[in-house]
């Protein structure tokens, strides 16, 4: 049955919605060529009386099935990081939380996870109240069995006078760490608090600090995450990583590219819009490992149009579509975020990604998606 959507002109248009979902291969086997996380989103309690301002409930059954999900394809899950809404709604306590449950689930399913480590128990504070907040983080993670992810710090960007305090706080958390771990680059793009990380607005200057941090401690280090949303500059950053240090893209932009790489090497994944893709992106791999790169390219490259869209300025946004499409998918019975951010996407924007979505085939049940959307619409006051 026809749907009419709103384009961003305020004009409605006709789609009709696709009748069955694509066909798919059935999950089998660990990955061989490529390390692949896809970070991973809440799901909020819907009944819960909170307000924007209140700590995050969360539906605890709900979002450990997700992981499940994900884990049932493959995929690792990267927990606690900016999908889970870390620093928009999720607060540290909740993560804390988060972390616990996912990491024990993970133990019970078999599946991989990393889980963030951050300071967002601070606003600020100086360079020990930092360290110390990131060493209060670390041990849950550690304590949990989860693999760390060493996430940037508002706090941190914040305090740090020059690149001397980074390469101070991250030689003092390596110097400590247990196992490797993986060393986060966010943009400002995703987070503007962190403008300038590393030290200097440079990406140059910062790129060389960076490199500093992990050429001190390598056995430290299992690999980067970049999220710059700049393909060259993660491929010249990865070739100037020490040997045996991995680099796993974050790029929601370039994706495809950076993963089927080049003749000099190519990057693993730990990335947001692997959460709504899970499914297609776990065919697209397993067909990459038995060396079919163009094969790779043809299942992953007309995703990239639905993840510009999610990813779209203002990018640190995103996470309200990859909710949507969880909800339109049947992951979830409700599109309710923690701290209400399901308000920060405008209609027309629904619209379009639920029609990149079901074009691509990533609904399990077409008409379930057609009539939650369909309620969406006539929510907004859209009537047939």
């Amino acid at each position: 049955m026809t749907l009419h959507l709103p384009g961003a002109d305020g004009t409605l248009r006709a789609y009709e919605p696709r009748t069955e979902p694509r066909a798919a291969l059935a999950p089998a086997g660990a990955f061989t060529s490529r390390t692949v996380f896809s970070a991973a989103h809440v799901v909020a309690d819907p009944f819960a009386d909170v307000s924007p301002d209140s700590p995050a409930a969360v539906d605890w059954d709900a979002t450990l099935a997700f992981r499940r999900h994900l884990w049932s394809h493959g995929l690792g899950v990267a927990e606690a990081m900016d999908t889970a809404q870390r620093g928009m709604g999720l607060d540290w306590a909740g993560a804390a939380e988060l972390i616990r449950r996912s990491a024990a689930e993970a133990k019970a399913a078999g599946g991989r996870i990393a889980c963030g480590v951050g300071t967002d128990q601070l606003t600020a504070g100086t360079l020990a109240e930092v360290r110390a907040a990131y060493e209060e983080q670390l041990a849950v993670v550690e304590e949990s069995g989860a693999q760390a992810v060493l996430m940037a710090s508002r706090a941190l960007a914040a305090t740090a006078r020059g690149p001397e305090d980074y390469l101070d706080v991250y030689g003092h958390l390596l110097r400590q760490t247990t196992e490797p771990v993986i060393l986060h680059w966010l943009g400002p793009m995703f987070d503007p608090a962190l403008e300038g990380y590393w030290g200097s607005a440079d990406l140059d200057a910062a790129t060389d600090t960076f490199l500093d941090v992990i050429a001190a401690h390598p056995d430290k280090v299992d690999g980067i995450k970049v999220s710059l949303l700049d393909a060259r500059r993660e491929v010249d950053l990865r070739r100037r990583l020490p040997k045996g240090v991995r680099c796993y893209t974050g790029d929601d932009f370039h994706y495809p590219e950076l993963i089927a790489g080049d003749e000099q090497g190519f990057s693993h994944a730990l990335l947001g819009i692997f959460d709504p893709l899970g499914p297609l992106a776990a065919e697209a791999v397993r067909v990459l490992d038995t060396g079919d790169t163009d094969g790779f390219r043809a299942l992953l490259d007309p995703t990239v149009e639905l993840s510009r869209h999610l990813f779209q300025a203002p990018t640190r946004f995103y996470k309200t579509g990859v909710v949507l499409l969880a909800w339109l998918a049947g992951h979830q019975s409700h599109f309710t975020m923690v701290g209400g951010l399901q308000s920060a996407r405008s209609l027309p924007h629904f619209a379009r990604a639920y029609e990149l979505a079901d074009t691509l085939g990533l609904f399990p049940d077409p008409k379930l998606a057609e009539d939650r959307m369909r309620t969406l619409l006539h929510l907004y006051g859209v009537t047939p």
